[in-house]
């Protein structure tokens, strides 16, 4: 488990990350979410040992990070602009993690090289952006470790390196013991594969749910009341998070299991209700509301 204890970190004057508390468990998919500049490379900086937190306390398995190479062992971090050594290529920079990494697997990272169809002995510097990401990525899952941090993973990769990515963290999650934890600005790109989310902004934590609960327990209704007065009832009968008036049309958004609110709609016979699914964006946005932040003009992608 990676566990953050009231971390914080400032630049200057400048605080980037501000006592952020927060457990990821063994097994998850984490998707760290968070606009541009919320603090989520600061972050993910702190936590592989690249910087030392101002306050707080970083531990991987029990262990602190910084100044750890026993720890460090535990984890690959792929930053939002990875670094390759001049002029190297694939398998030269194979052979330099295999130095670091005792479980590194070269004829894993062979085999999938040339799925993706990247030149093994090209210079790497040839590469685009997306080759490059794709590059890391599988150097990155060959290294065997517990945990794969990554930054801005899937910028710069087209819809079917996306998928196929996600596929191999799926597989990965399947066969062994490992932990993707993954920071995006996009909320679309994570809600189809990751279980558990956090949301960062202005360098503080507002919240971590797992995605299930979340989804199982905020619904959107679209309903026609019969009755002016039966949206009151509704407010003082059920936990109404948020109402959206359209004519006569009504949308509530309301924190709740999916058998609840259906019951207690029933009991009004309004001239029509559906219950819809939720999007993660819509989830998000709802929950940064009633804590009082509005970031739905910033989270969209």
């Amino acid at each position: 488990m990676i566990r953050c204890e009231q971390v914080s970190k400032n630049f200057g004057n400048a605080r980037v990350v501000d006592n952020v508390s927060m457990e990821i468990h063994e097994g998850e998919f984490f998707a760290l979410i968070g606009t541009n500049g919320a603090g989520k490379s600061t972050l993910f900086r702190m936590i592989t040992g690249i910087l030392r937190p101002d306050e707080g306390t970083i531990t991987i398995d029990g262990e602190t990070v910084y100044d750890n190479v026993k720890a460090k062992q535990n984890f690959f971090f792929i930053p939002d602009d990875p670094y390759f050594f001049a002029n190297s290529n694939c398998v030269e920079m194979a052979k330099y993690f295999r130095s670091i990494y005792p479980n590194y697997d070269m004829e894993y990272f062979k085999s999938n090289i040339e799925k993706f169809g990247l030149d093994p002995t090209a210079k790497i510097k040839t590469f685009s952006k997306g080759m490059k990401k794709q590059a890391i990525i599988l150097l990155g899952l060959a290294a065997k470790t517990k945990y794969l941090l990554c930054d801005e993973t899937f910028d710069g990769l087209d819809p079917v390196m996306r998928q196929s990515v996600k596929s191999l963290f799926v597989k990965e999650m399947e066969e062994r013991e490992f932990t993707p934890i993954v920071a995006s600005h996009n909320l679309r790109e994570m809600e189809d594969i990751c279980d558990h989310v956090g949301l960062l902004h202005r360098g503080g934590v507002l919240f971590t749910k797992d995605l299930e609960d979340m989804k199982c327990n905020i619904q959107k209704v679209q309903c026609v009341l019969q009755r002016p007065e039966d949206e009151a009832e509704i407010s003082q009968a059920l936990d109404v998070m948020k109402v959206e008036k359209r004519g006569s049309l009504r949308l509530f958004t309301i924190r709740g299991t999916r058998e609840d609110v259906a019951t207690r709609f029933e009991t009004l016979k309004p001239v029509f209700y559906e219950v819809l699914p939720l999007s993660l964006e819509e989830i998000f946005i709802s929950e940064t509301e009633v804590v009082g932040y509005d970031v739905k003009n910033l989270i969209l992608e």
